[in-house]
């Protein structure tokens, strides 16, 4: 696959390609410009390769695809909604069921994430990590197969981050969803992935694909303290801190 943006010198990628399995949890690292949100545009259909395809089970990846799931830094929740409709309003514009069907879907999924009894709420009642967590049951309601995340616990406090971390995991491992993770922090990606692949500085490729052997099921205190856990952190480091590097040299 290769894109470049219009007013763009220099290509975002150039003969990048990306496998993920069935069930897989992958995240996506890399230095400031290297191409990770451009790359989950690309991923779902909103911007197009200039070459190269990309698919799902061998089908051409559109907008709006019915296999992919979108949550994102902010939940754009619909302030004017209850916690339910928010959920509800994807099966709605679908036409995924009957209104009532559709409520159950939704309550279900708010039940998953532990929000059931928030459903009537408005949104601006709950704090930054439940409405991600709104957020996240709105896209697994339309049940896809793969679920795009773009670093969406960044804003969080770490108590919060650190929680839908073991939130995501746990729903995760429920659901057995294909995910890639979008994220800037190291030890977010190690405690959360069974693959890291780090980005290059575009013309973007992968520099580094890092397998992250850590035995599940994971939890913060003992998952962090294994040595392993360690080691692994220290070789994205050192990828990182060398892309960071080159890209100061170039400018």
């Amino acid at each position: 696959m290769a894109f470049a943006y219009p007013e763009s010198r220099r290509g975002v990628f150039e003969r990048f390609s990306l496998k993920a399995r069935p069930g897989e949890f992958v995240a996506v690292l890399g230095p400031s410009g290297c191409g990770k949100s451009t790359l989950l545009n690309l991923l779902s259909g909103f911007l197009r390769p200039q070459s190269g395809h990309i698919t799902i089970d061998g089908a051409p990846v559109v907008p709006e695809h019915p296999a992919l799931g979108y949550v994102f830094q902010s939940p754009n929740l619909f302030p004017w909604l209850s916690v339910l409709e928010n959920v509800r309003f994807g099966l709605r514009m679908n036409r995924r069921g009957s209104p009532q069907e559709q409520r159950a879907v939704a309550l279900n999924f708010l039940r998953l994430v532990g929000l059931e009894e928030q459903a009537e709420e408005p949104p601006h009642r709950l704090s930054g990590g439940q409405r991600q967590r709104v957020a996240l049951a709105r896209s697994l309601a339309l049940e896809p197969r793969l679920l795009l995340m773009d670093e969406p616990f960044a804003a969080l406090d770490a108590m919060t981050r650190a929680a839908l971390n073991d939130e995501l995991l746990r729903i995760w491992s429920s659901l057995g969803k294909t995910v890639l993770f979008i994220t800037h922090d190291i030890d977010e990606a190690v405690y959360l992935a069974d693959r890291v692949l780090v980005l290059g500085l575009p013309p973007a490729g992968i520099t580094a694909e890092v397998a992250i052997d850590l035995p599940r099921p994971r939890d913060q205190r003992g998952t962090r303290a294994n040595r392993l856990f360690a080691e692994l952190r220290e070789r994205l480091s050192e990828e990182i801190a060398k892309l960071t590097a080159r890209n100061q040299r170039v400018i």
